[in-house]
């Protein structure tokens, strides 16, 4: 959608409902039978936004123009699940915005989106991103009806600052008439030049991140334990199953949700660090599995806990050693591996990799650490007015 200077028309329309995104990744997974290797594909997301517009007749009219003048063509998008709001009040004529950069996606020399009280978008180029502000390569001039332009001031509350990106249709705009001067517009883009975003600092064990947001939900709405094997069935006798794989799948899902705009860039960061089903993390179960019989001391490796493994063949006491777990304790979380489990009478006493370095409490919070990573390279964000919710398919991998 060039306009007549040849760059891209703006879709100016402010977002009414929640808006969704998707982020895709490519990733050629080759299993073996003791592993798998996971070989990133694409090393950026495509990045697919669907917006919501609640319009006039008017308004449709100028949709119905916008699309007919170049569908195949790029328009300027504006990422209202981005916005922010400045921290100060602004002036009319301002040449710059105070506001926290570091929490969206803006980008010296592109454009930024100004609207007033939820209305129409005023595009304004951005000359240089520091850390508090923007710094702006024209004066910023707000349409104001019947009010005097020079040395006005603006509340910050008023106003909402949301980056520009360029994308094109990827599918039919829809418009849907309640009435003849009130409808609804769904809009699809697929943005171009998706961020190279840096990983978010997060605690570590064996080399690997620990997703360590309490907030996550788990929800095993779609959990399963699983192991590859084959059938084989000569139709003689009776049906043999061979283990192809001697890892053993356990899968569910997980929703997370971020509150803010600080929460929500730190989980864009977090999903851009995965690269889809790239790569692996630790993931605690959250589920108390290992319940203290009694408090240890600060060099201590001896932990006595409540049976959760029985004698074999049901379910033989050495499962437990090799297993990972993480502790809640006083001063942070801790990390460590079991590296041998025995029964004693009616507890089972398993013993740590390195003692904590200080005592732990009885009824502190013991839980299992697994490994996953993605199952899927599509994921569905849903931006709403306050908070961003998404469900994610995970695996258990070998380590």
């Amino acid at each position: 959608m060039p306009d007549d200077g040849g760059q891209p028309l703006l879709w100016p329309f402010p977002a009414a409902q929640e808006i969704s995104e998707v982020l895709e990744w490519r990733t050629d997974v080759l299993q073996a039978r003791a592993g798998e290797q996971r070989i990133a594909l694409r090393a950026l997301p495509r990045e697919i936004i669907t917006v919501r517009h609640r319009l006039d007749a008017l308004g449709m009219a100028r949709v119905a123009e916008l699309a007919r003048a170049g569908f195949a063509g790029e328009c300027n998008v504006p990422l209202w699940h981005m916005a922010v709001q400045p921290v100060v009040d602004m002036d009319q004529g301002a040449t710059e915005i105070l506001l926290d950069t570091s929490v969206s996606d803006f980008r010296g020399g592109g454009l930024v989106a100004v609207a007033l009280d939820g209305g129409e978008v005023v595009p304004v180029a951005i000359d240089t991103v520091q850390s508090d502000r923007l710094m702006l390569a024209e004066p910023l001039i707000l349409p104001l009806a019947g009010l005097p332009l020079p040395g006005l001031s603006i509340a910050a509350g008023r106003i909402t600052v949301a980056p520009i990106r360029a994308g094109v249709l990827t599918s039919a705009v829809e418009i849907a008439r309640r009435r003849q001067g009130d409808g609804t517009v769904t809009a699809s883009f697929l943005l171009r030049d998706a961020p190279d975003l840096t990983a978010p600092v997060l605690p570590s064990y064996l080399g690997r991140p620990v997703q360590t947001d309490p907030s996550l939900v788990r929800r095993p709405l779609t959990a399963s334990l699983r192991r590859a094997v084959e059938y084989v069935d000569n139709g003689f006798g009776p049906v043999v199953v061979e283990p192809l794989r001697d890892v053993f799948e356990r899968g569910e899902a997980i929703t997370l949700k971020a509150q803010g705009t600080t929460a929500r860039w730190a989980l864009r960061r977090w999903l851009y660090s995965l690269h889809g089903r790239q790569a692996s993390f630790w993931l605690p179960t959250w589920g108390h599995e290992l319940q203290l019989r009694a408090a240890m001391t600060s060099g201590s490796v001896l932990m006595r806990v409540a049976p959760i493994a029985s004698v074999a063949p049901v379910a033989p006491i050495a499962s437990y050693v090799g297993r990972r777990i993480m502790l809640e304790m006083p001063g942070g979380l801790r990390f460590r591996s079991i590296i041998a489990a025995a029964e004693d009478g009616a507890e089972h006493r398993l013993t740590l990799s390195s003692n904590l370095g200080e005592a732990v409490p009885h009824g502190t919070n013991v839980h299992f650490l697994t490994c996953v990573r993605l199952d899927a390279d599509r994921v569905e964000i849903q931006h709403g007015a306050v908070a961003s919710e998404l469900t994610l398919p995970m695996v258990e991998v070998g380590e």
